[in-house]
């Protein structure tokens, strides 16, 4: 199987650029708030991107598309850790990641962003090394499965 990780990989240098263009800013400008709306936007996305890549490297182990489709999201990080997509510390952090995804549609406010912001380098790191490892196991004419 075939995975392109192109868009993952587009959205993790968005992320990182956003990141910084938000460092950058005057504290409290308009600017600083446009980044900071571009870091959870990038975030988000990030995240269903990462998880329909997963989701396709999943069905690689049997599990079939149907199924996945209705599976939790903490469902396939617990899948991609047993297939060695992932390591446990990394779904635990995911796990959070998720949780804190789960909660911008309820508060966009503040305190959520600061929440996001903190997490934010973590997530880059785990996101660059998921986007490493799918691309790898599934790059064209590979199948490490």
């Amino acid at each position: 199987m075939n995975l392109n990780t192109d868009h993952l990989m587009r959205c993790i240098q968005t992320l990182r650029s956003s990141l910084t263009f938000f460092e950058r800013a005057a504290p409290d400008s308009v600017d600083q708030e446009v980044f900071r709306n571009a870091i959870v936007k990038g975030y988000e996305l990030a995240q269903e991107t990462s998880f329909k890549l997963l989701k396709k490297a999943l069905r690689d182990y049997g599990h079939g598309a149907k199924k996945l489709d209705t599976t939790s999201i903490k469902e396939v990080l617990r899948l991609s850790a047993t297939h060695g997509l992932m390591t446990l510390e990394e779904v635990e952090r995911w796990f959070a990641y998720r949780d804190n995804r789960n909660n911008t549609a309820h508060d966009y406010g503040e305190g959520f962003a600061k929440e996001t912001l903190k997490l934010i380098p973590n997530f880059i790191a785990d996101v660059t090394q998921l986007e490493a490892v799918l691309r790898e196991r599934y790059s064209e004419g590979k199948n490490n499965a």
